[in-house]
């Protein structure tokens, strides 16, 4: 309970230091998904390069830097695992292709979150992710990820969600 409460965004607060993390991580995919860059010469260009960087193109310097790499590198590792449980839970009428590239970014990052790191409750994870495209987007996109990512974390981790 503690994690949720520290994590979750507070209107007119700065994010957290995880937040902040899990932000990047996915500007970090979404570089990714364009194919030029391998993952770990992406995690270094954040690291290095691009901490402290205003706008959607940087991280914050206390961003969570071991949450980021995992993350960049988890979905990574397990991209294939990690696409096929998404696709399973799009509605019907969608597929991956029909997807925008960074709604891709953010529902791999929330899928690699709800599947392999046990230490984040399905609920912080699921809301985590819906911020992130609250950020980017005002129309339905934040819906969509929240009953996508609330359909992986059933898939996953049932146990864990009440009703």
């Amino acid at each position: 309970m503690a994690e949720q409460v520290s994590e979750q965004a507070t209107p007119g607060r700065t994010p957290s230091r995880r937040q902040a993390a899990r932000l990047a991580a996915v500007q970090a995919l979404y570089q990714w998904q364009e194919g030029q860059d391998a993952p770990g010469d992406i995690i270094e260009q954040f690291l290095i390069v691009r901490t402290g960087e205003s706008g959607e193109g940087g991280m914050r310097r206390d961003a969570d830097r071991p949450l980021f790499k995992d993350v960049v590198e988890g979905v990574a590792g397990h991209k294939d695992e990690l696409q096929q449980t998404v696709s399973s839970a799009l509605a019907q009428d969608w597929t991956w292709g029909r997807v925008d590239r960074l709604v891709r970014a953010i529902l791999l990052a929330g899928a690699y979150e709800l599947m392999h790191r046990r230490d984040v409750p399905p609920k912080v994870a699921i809301n985590e992710y819906v911020e992130i495209a609250h950020a980017f987007y005002d129309q339905g996109e934040p819906t969509f990820v929240n009953s996508v990512l609330d359909r992986v974390a059933r898939q996953v981790r049932g146990s864990e969600l009440s009703s």
